[in-house]
C-alpha cells in the first residue's frame, strides 16, 4: 500500500482524503494524518522533525517520500479518472511547487480548518494509521 500523511485538521486536505477515498477503486492508498503519534514517529525516522511548519501532502510509496505537487501528481497518477492531469508534470518544478506552497500557505484562511483530526468511519478504519 501507498501511504498518504495529511494535515488532519484541515478541511482542504481532508476534501482531498475524502475525494481519494472515492476515487481509489482498487484501495492502494491508506492514510494518515501528519498529527497522529504513527505518523510523526515516521517522519522523525526519516529526520523531517518540524511537522508545524510542514504543509504538505506526503505520499511514501515503497520507501520513498514524496512531497508537495510531486505527491498529489504522483495520488492523481493512481486514479484511473484524473490520471490525465499528470500532463503537469510538464510544468517545471519550482513553478508547480511555488503554486502548491502559495496554496498550502493560504489554506486554512480560504477553505478552514477543524478543531480535531477527521474520524475515519468504521469502514475505512483499517485504511488509517492510528
Amino acid at each position: 500500500m501507498k501511504l498518504i500523511l495529511f494535515d488532519g485538521v484541515c478541511n482542504l486536505c481532508n476534501g482531498f482524503v475524502q475525494f481519494i477515498i472515492k476515487e481509489d477503486r482498487k484501495k492502494i492508498f491508506c492514510f494518515g494524518s501528519l498529527q497522529s503519534d504513527q505518523a510523526l514517529q515516521i517522519l522523525e525516522n526519516q529526520n523531517i522533525l518540524n511537522t508545524k511548519e510542514l504543509d504538505s501532502v506526503i505520499l511514501i510509496d515503497d520507501g520513498v517520500f514524496y512531497v508537495e505537487s510531486e505527491a498529489a501528481l504522483r495520488i492523481l497518477h493512481e486514479l484511473p479518472r484524473f490520471r490525465w492531469l499528470t500532463f503537469l508534470r510538464l510544468i517545471p518544478t519550482p513553478l508547480r511547487d511555488w503554486i502548491y506552497r502559495l496554496i498550502a500557505k493560504n489554506r486554512y484562511k480560504v477553505f478552514g480548518r477543524r478543531d480535531e483530526c477527521m474520524m475515519p468511519d468504521p469502514e475505512l478504519k483499517d485504511r488509517f494509521i492510528s
